[in-house]
């Protein structure tokens, strides 16, 4: 099947993509699939949350129930990447999940009833999780001239994530402003024709890229990366409880409309430039455990601002720093993947770490939110996130760059 999705478009760049100097086309080709898994599945879900509360009638459980099913989706997804791509091949793996993706975007506006919706975002954060790490391990792959510029490329992957919510910080507002809020619909709708584009260059890119050689049979142990767990738990948590609660914060600090839209887009802005201009030089000359431990300490930084401020200036500060830095830790685990594991295990190390970081995805916005509903208000979920966040970077702290 995989030659058979081989076109005359594809032919034409293979002589000049085979080249290392054209690596970083091949990584843009594949930065579509977190464009995709985290800018539009995950992250413009809280663009469009409050159209969907007000034209279907929800309560925020049923809204959190919404997100929680998507959550368990992506816990089954990266505990299976690894299967799927062992079966199937990487690519075509990889391909399928972006279409799958696609075909859930788009199903996601054909009904508001709650179980449909549920059924909907499980098996699109099932897709979403599967293309993402083996995404992250195809990108690990592509041929370099050096070390750096190997991680150079994990990095241009990972800034996928931020050009989806600048993408989605632009397409959900335009269309709601134009709607309403039943324009929801079309918001998925246009985000599913998006992903269904994104096919092109995915498939370009992945096809470029040299499958893993044949499995030595010896049993590489991931104990090594129990440290490394950890921080994806606590990271994952302290991370996306922000993103699930900052909007929420700043409209009780009295921001609305366009200028949360101004926030949800820098934030998005600086996640791109930065994984692709800054991180990737700052990973690649330090130990992993160093690197992990230093993303943790900037997005912590990062959460500050709209605890201790209120108003743009704080929520743009705060943009700026934490969106700048909270793809970075991603970018880490998947090399410290790279450089501690043969290829045929890397799948599964960045797997693995998913799984922690799902994990802590699912459990994160739950006691944030237990905490907001208490006497500290929002912001007491917030400062349980810089308690998450801190502690990601001291089990950090303990990760060894070998399983030997």
């Amino acid at each position: 099947m995989e030659n058979q999705i081989d076109s005359p478009v594809r032919k034409s760049f293979g002589g000049a993509l085979r080249s290392p100097c054209n690596a970083p086309l091949l990584a843009l080709g594949l930065a579509v699939g977190p464009v995709i898994a985290l800018g539009f599945m995950r992250f413009a879900y809280a663009l469009l949350l409050p159209a969907m509360k007000s034209d279907l009638d929800w309560s925020y459980a049923t809204a959190g129930g919404i997100n929680t099913a998507n959550a368990a989706g992506y816990i089954l997804g990266s505990a299976s990447g690894a299967w799927w791509a062992r079966k199937f091949g990487s690519r075509r793996t990889y391909m399928w999940g972006i279409a799958i993706s696609a075909l859930t975007l788009v199903a996601s506006a054909m009904s508001g009833e709650f179980t449909y919706l549920a059924v909907v975002r499980f098996v699109g954060g099932v897709a979403t999780a599967v293309l993402f790490v083996v995404g992250a391990a195809l990108a690990s792959r592509i041929p370099t001239s050096s070390p750096g510029q190997s991680v150079k490329m994990v990095g241009i992957f990972m800034s996928g994530v931020g050009i989806g919510i600048v993408l989605s910080g632009i397409l959900v507002p335009v269309v709601l402003t134009w709607l309403g809020s039943p324009g929801w619909r079309v918001g998925w709708l246009v985000m599913g024709a998006s992903a269904a584009l994104a096919l092109v260059p995915a498939g370009i890119a992945s096809g470029r890229i040299q499958p893993t050689g044949q499995r030595t049979g010896r049993t590489v142990s991931l104990a090594f990366l129990v440290p490394a767990f950890m921080w994806n738990l606590l990271y994952g948590a302290g991370y996306v409880s922000y993103m699930t609660f900052i909007i929420a914060l700043l409209n009780a600090q009295g921001l609305s409309g366009w200028p949360v839209t101004i926030f949800f887009i820098t934030l998005g802005l600086a996640s791109a430039a930065s994984t692709l201009f800054l991180w990737a030089k700052i990973i690649d000359r330090l130990s992993s455990a160093r690197a992990l431990a230093l993303v943790s300490l900037v997005v912590l930084l990062g959460v500050l601002p709209v605890l201790v401020g209120s108003g743009l200036t704080a929520a743009l500060i705060s943009g700026v720093i934490f969106g700048g830095a909270f793809m970075a830790g991603p970018t880490a685990a998947a090399v410290l993947a790279k450089r501690s594991l043969p290829p045929e295990a890397r799948t599964s190390g960045i797997a693995a770490q998913t799984v922690a970081f799902s994990v802590g995805q699912g459990i994160g916005p739950v006691i944030s939110g237990a905490l907001s509903d208490g006497s500290w208000g929002i912001a007491g979920g917030l400062w349980l996130s810089v308690v998450l966040i801190l502690g990601a970077g001291t089990a950090a702290l303990f990760q060894r760059q070998s399983h030997g």
